[in-house]
């Protein structure tokens, strides 16, 4: 009686027969695909942070503000899965939805900025090099996420894997605006800026349908 009374008491506190806790299992493999997905933002960052300040471009600068802002929201994912909190993990997709959404006004308005103000960028070979350095990194920050937050069923994970997949592409307008500079038209830079800043206000929109669904 004894002995099935206390397999019970296991069963009851759910770490029987030395299994892990699924909730503990489930908050380590979430903190590992965040932190993976960190590191490779935070490496794509610093490398387009040293181009940009060769070049000038304010397409750069909007995805360098972005990428920034996205490899930060893992702050707040990474402290949700410790916290092994559901709540936690919803507040924690509306810090991205809201990290999102303040880098497409930053870059927007240095954008509109030189417009008014013009400064054709320097560098161009690098430039698209960055650009290209973007799309990579975000591709592989989104795989990363997106398959976390799919087995994890992590919608929050799986909105940040999806904008960051998304973010590959926008990070291909720096490209475009090293190619159309270098044609001549040096007002192409702020107004590809202006476009990103635009893509990432839509991503902004899909990111919050995600978290709130």
């Amino acid at each position: 009686m004894s002995s099935t009374r206390d397999h019970e008491h296991d069963h009851a506190h759910g770490h029987s027969h030395g299994l892990v806790d699924p909730s503990i299992t489930r908050s380590r493999a979430g903190v590992r695909a965040v932190a993976i997905a960190l590191a490779i933002l935070a490496a794509t960052t610093v490398a387009q942070g040293v181009v940009f300040v060769a070049s000038g471009s304010v397409a750069l600068l909007a995805d360098l503000i972005h990428n920034g802002g996205d490899a930060l929201t893992a702050v707040p994912l990474g402290i949700a899965f410790l916290l092994r909190s559901g709540r936690a993990e919803r507040l924690a997709g509306l810090a991205v939805v809201a990290a999102i959404f303040v880098s497409a006004c930053v870059a927007g308005i240095e954008a509109v900025h030189r417009l008014i103000d013009p400064q054709p960028p320097d560098h161009l070979a690098a430039l698209a090099a960055a650009g290209a350095i973007g799309f990579a990194g975000n591709w592989l920050a989104g795989i990363v996420r997106a398959r976390a937050g799919r087995r994890l069923d992590s919608p929050a994970l799986v909105a940040d894997g999806a904008h960051a997949r998304a973010d590959a592409y926008v990070s291909l307008g720096v490209v475009a605006s090293a190619a159309v500079v270098a044609l001549g038209l040096d007002l192409a830079d702020p107004l590809i800026g202006l476009g990103i800043s635009l893509l990432i206000l839509r991503i902004t929109w899909h990111s919050w349908q995600t978290v709130r669904a």
